[in-house]
Formats: structure tokens, sequence, C-alpha cells
């Protein structure tokens, strides 16, 4: 953790540093697949990993092009912007989803912090694309230290309850939410990736080991 995020300063360059640095290795990652893997189901219910991609890709061209009309990422809105890459092929799907990766860091930068959940949301279904194909590095690998940065500032702008993460990965514990609450702090024991599940609303696979205390998994899901 930097000395500005200890102190709840916004680094507004942190969600394109993110969204480049997981554009450098998921898109090489994507063109390398059959097309075939792209019917896979994913944890998003009813998707499939070319439903994830088409999602990402649309959502990064709102924000590059601004377009960010009523309801826009409700689950009405996302299934529209998937149904309307139907006829795309994957090349294109993934062509979108790299433009947007690099692109839309400027423009969210500038946006004050409303668009840096965003950002953390990509890098989260990036993992979903690798949990689906059954490839190491799901909520984690290279990008994780960034992705946490980030979820450490969001977790602290949007006030959610307070958590002592103590993970298995890191010398360093964690403090999110909140920075004061009525009493102690919620308890996390385990490992990064976990936490960013509980966070993103993934469920750990089958006998993962973590402690949380003082808080339920539903409370820390920001994306709910």
């Amino acid at each position: 953790m930097t000395a500005a995020e200890e102190h709840g300063v916004r680094d507004s360059e942190l969600p394109g540093r993110l969204l480049v640095a997981e554009r450098d290795v998921l898109v090489p990652l994507l063109r390398g697949r059959p097309e075939e893997d792209f019917t896979v189901g994913t944890c998003c219910p009813g998707w499939s990993v070319r439903h994830v991609l088409a999602h990402c890709g649309a959502a990064l061209s709102r924000v590059v092009e601004g377009r960010f009309e009523k309801g826009v990422f409700s689950p009405e809105s996302n299934d529209r912007d998937i149904a309307e890459r139907d006829g795309w092929s994957v090349a294109e799907v993934v062509d979108e989803v790299e433009r947007g990766m690099t692109d839309a860091g400027r423009v969210i930068a500038d946006a004050g912090g409303a668009l840096d959940g965003i950002a953390l949301g990509e890098w989260v279904h990036a993992g979903d694309v690798r949990e689906a194909w059954g490839l190491p590095g799901a909520y984690g690998g290279p990008q994780l230290g960034l992705a946490l940065d980030l979820l450490l500032h969001l977790t602290h702008v949007r006030g959610t309850v307070p958590l002592h993460a103590d993970l298995d990965d890191l010398d360093d514990p964690l403090r999110l939410g909140a920075s004061s609450g009525d009493g102690p702090p919620a308890r996390y024991i385990g490992g990064a990736a976990t936490l960013v599940r509980l966070y993103s609303g993934r469920r750990p696979p089958a006998g993962t080991f973590y402690e949380l205390a003082g808080a339920t998994e539903a409370e820390l899901n920001l994306y709910a």
C-alpha cells in the first residue's frame, strides 16, 4: 500500500494502469484460444466466456464514448449490450475489449473516481474467464497488487464495513472499508484471491480455507 492510499488519496492513474497491464496479458491469451472455448459457461449466471467479454467491451466502449443513459449497467442494459454483439465474430469482440482497455484509463482518470469501480470489475471478469477455462491466476496473478490497491481505495471511499485482512500471500495486513466504526473491524484470514472473490461476489472454490468474523460475505460484495 502506498502512502497516498494509506491516507485515502485517490491515484487517478491506477485504474488505467490496471487495465493496460491486464490487457497485455489477457488479449494474447484470448487470441490464442479456439473459437469453441468462448462458448464455455462462467460463474456469471447464464453467461458464456463470449458473453462476459462482450459485456466487458461494451462497458469500456460506453466509458470511452461517454454513453451513460438511464439504467446503464443494469442487468437489462447489460443483456442488450451483449445481444447487440451476437453477430460479431470472436475476433471483433476481443478487438473491442482491447480498444477499451487501452483507451478507458484516461476517461476514468478524469471522472473523479465515479468510474474507478469499472476498472476493477473488468479485471475481475478477466478472472471469470480464466476460471471458466481452468487456468491459474484467476482473481490473482501479476496484476493482483494493482487490483488490491484499487480495491482498498474503493472500499474506503464507499465506506464499506471496516475489515482487517491478514493475507496468506502478503506480509502486511490490509485495512479495508470505512476508516472507523462503532466497534472493532471485521477480521479476515486467508488468500488474497479469495478476498477478491468475496468483494466481487464470487463464491470461493469448495475446500478453500478462509476465516471471516464480524461481517458476512454479502456485506463485503461491492457489486451487489
